[in-house]
């Protein structure tokens, strides 16, 4: 598999992206990110290739989701 980097023009845009890749996994799965992260974390699902790019697309959100709203916070 070869790795592909896309540069966003902004923090906002990556998070979109991102939602949208989880969207698909989500539909694919019949699971929700945090659902599947969760038992992710805790060794009930496997190494697969697709779970491992799942759970690196849902750290990837969730610092992206933090960054934005500790910027919000710092402009009001």
């Amino acid at each position: 598999m070869q790795k592909q980097t896309i540069e966003y023009t902004s923090p906002l845009d990556a998070l979109v992206a991102v939602a949208k890749r989880l969207s698909i996994y989500e539909s694919r799965q019949q699971l929700s990110s945090e659902d599947f992260f969760n038992q992710y974390s805790q060794g009930q699902l496997g190494d697969d290739a697709q779970f491992v790019e799942w759970a690196n697309d849902y750290r990837h959100y969730l610092a992206l989701r933090q960054d934005l709203e500790e910027r919000l916070r710092d402009a009001a």
